[in-house]
């Protein structure tokens, strides 16, 4: 191959003169950027378009078709349009060297001719029957991101946005069914999707529809990356419904904590690695050694999310553009840090986000808390508008899609059973222990808004280099389609055909229905009564808040008093007069409620 490549090279060279070859350089240079310019307008425009599509969906109050699943279908115009509508140029050879390699194809190449040196990079591999339309792929490869654009860029304000905007008190008051749901419920979904697809694959394989390699390890990580949920579009119509809080809470954290459960537990899949002769077999301590790395991984990346969370103090409140550019770079950096410690940046940027929403932002200035909220919300709309766009781009500009019936209907029915094994058993145990129970209605919608979408793509899409791995990546981006389009638009019908709607047209759930004030005194109650939580809370209002923020009570007040001397100095100036000004505040309150009740 290399002697063809200099035959080549040299008769090319006494073709021409070097000035010649530097114009078709500088030509090809140009042609390259025009290229590039024109892939990032087109993802512009999908984004403007989709806007604008939402102001007017908004306006109409329609809420059959969400933005998310709007912008899949300009993704999948355009993608028409750039496959078969837009004819490309290229200046590339058409004509394939022949050459036997003993390995695989090497990633760089480099060629002496003549005493110099050049430098070919591998882009792929090329479909045997595209060889001829080498331009056309060109192009499309383009278009095609880099997986780690996603990861890096697209994905940390998406995860950052859902901790650092977490409603707290619902959250924590759910925190054990949100953590059953997400971690139990989440292997159970992996292993029980896992072992269907494994039965598909066998059956494929059977009929001789199977046309390489797909292990029972390839099921499982199938498994664990369709387990994670992206329930967008309803929660966004829950959201514009006002709807209850607790079975928001519910979908939402489930849906936050799984995505990250989803990437350790497809990472620690991925290490899973038998010793032997048979490297796809069972093997007991390989299978320990993955959950040690899940485990450790999860950990890991928990406190170093939370660490960096706890230690992003700001005291720029003279210069409040400076202060949120210091707080977006730091919460940023705990993403790509975790990645470069080997750990799990979703993970970790997630309970940055939660730590910060719930120390951090007490320390702000007005102005950075306004800003800080409002850079996160348009980041996190922007860069989720434009994976789903990308997902609609991406059905006709991947070049290496398979399509297989069979496997593509047993991932809809296995998902279909993993979701009702996860919801169904765990709610039935949890209703065990919880005195507000979670009714079948509120079941049975959290089996219904179990969506795929982002973050299953995400891990799809970032290998992509075996058959197994092209196969999961054409049924995840089919999957995705269906169930943001069906069940995304069918979630305002489901919600009355649960009886879950008032009729004035209000979302007021079962819970609301029960005299209203003394309901939510008996929430209140039930909150109070859960032991753990009160016991952190109490440990966080006496001790952290006041170390970590200007707000709760003065450590002097909470210490002892012979760690007087400690805790003033640990105390900040602002936490006395938040303290004075939350007592005079109090004080008002309660003359202003005896002077009600002595008129009364």
């Amino acid at each position: 191959m290399s002697a063809w490549i200099l035959l080549n090279t040299v008769s090319g060279l006494r073709a021409g003169d070097g000035g010649i070859e530097e114009l078709a350089t500088e030509k090809e240079a140009e042609e390259s950027h025009r290229q590039d310019s024109f892939n990032m307008l087109t993802f512009i425009l999908l984004l403007t378009l989709t806007i604008l599509t939402i102001w007017l969906f908004k306006h109409r109050r329609v809420r059959f078709l969400h933005e998310t699943g709007l912008a899949m279908i300009y993704g999948l115009l355009v993608g028409v349009i750039l496959r078969y509508g837009i004819p490309a140029t290229s200046y590339h050879n058409k004509t394939p060297a022949s050459c036997s390699l003993k390995e695989g194809p090497a990633s760089t190449l480099l060629l002496n001719v003549s005493g110099k040196f050049f430098e070919y990079t591998l882009k792929g591999e090329i479909n045997s029957r595209e060889i001829h339309n080498v331009e056309q792929n060109d192009m499309l490869r383009k278009v095609t991101f880099d997986p780690e654009v996603f990861f890096n860029i697209l994905l940390p304000p998406i995860i950052f946005h859902a901790g650092y905007s977490l409603k707290k008190r619902h959250f924590f008051r759910n925190l054990g069914s949100i953590i059953t749901y997400a971690f139990l419920g989440t292997a159970i979904s992996c292993f029980v999707i896992g072992n269907l697809m494994y039965g598909v694959v066998k059956l494929m394989q059977v009929v001789g529809q199977l046309m390489g390699k797909f292990y029972y390890t390839d099921c499982l990580f199938f498994g664990a990356i369709i387990s994670a949920t992206d329930p967008v579009t309803v929660l966004a119509i829950f959201n514009e419904l006002h709807a209850d809080g607790d079975l928001y809470a519910l979908l939402f954290g489930e849906s936050v904590m799984n995505d990250a459960v989803a990437i350790v537990l497809s990472s620690s899949i991925v290490a899973y690695q038998p010793t032997g002769a048979n490297t796809h077999q069972f093997d007991a301590s390989a299978f320990f050694k993955s959950v040690g790395i899940f485990l450790g991984i999860f950990s890991g990346s928990f406190v170093m999310g939370a660490a960096t969370g706890v230690v992003t103090f700001t005291k720029l409140h003279c210069f409040p553009l400076l202060e949120t550019a210091l707080f977006f770079l730091m919460s940023w950096s705990t993403f790509l840090l975790a990645e470069a410690c080997g750990f799990t940046g979703v993970v970790a940027v997630l309970f940055c986000g939660i730590t910060q929403a719930h120390y951090t932002y007490n320390n702000l200035s007005e102005e950075s808390t306004k800003r800080t909220k409002q850079l996160f919300e348009v980041l996190h709309f922007l860069a989720e508008n434009f994976i789903f766009s990308y997902m609609g781009l991406a059905l006709f500009t991947f070049q290496n899609h398979i399509f297989s019936p069979i496997f593509i209907i047993g991932a809809f029915i296995a998902i279909f059973i993993g979701r009702a094994l996860n919801i169904y058993p765990l709610s039935f145990l949890l209703n065990l222990g919880r005195r507000h129970k979670i009714k079948g209605n509120f079941q049975h919608m959290m089996m219904f808004a179990g969506l795929r979408g982002a973050m299953a793509f995400a891990l799809a899409i970032r290998d992509t280099a075996t058959y197994a791995r092209q196969m999961m990546f054409t049924t995840t981006l089919l999957i995705v389609f269906f169930t943001v389009w069906v069940f995304g638009g069918g979630t305002t019908p489901m919600l009355s055909w649960l009886h879950i709607r008032s009729e004035n047209g209000v979302l007021f759930f079962h819970v609301f229905l029960q005299d209203g004030p003394q309901a939510e005194g008996q929430s209140k109650t039930k909150q109070e009564s859960a032991w753990l939580f009160r016991l952190w809370y109490t440990f966080d209002h006496n001790y952290l808040k006041p170390i970590l923020t200007h707000s709760g009570p003065p450590l002097t007040s909470t210490l002892p008093s012979y760690c007087g001397p400690l805790a003033s100095c640990l105390t900040s100036p602002q936490a006395y007069e938040v303290s004075v000004h939350v007592h005079r505040n109090t004080h008002e309150e309660k003359v202003m409620q005896t002077l009600l009740a002595r008129k009364h």
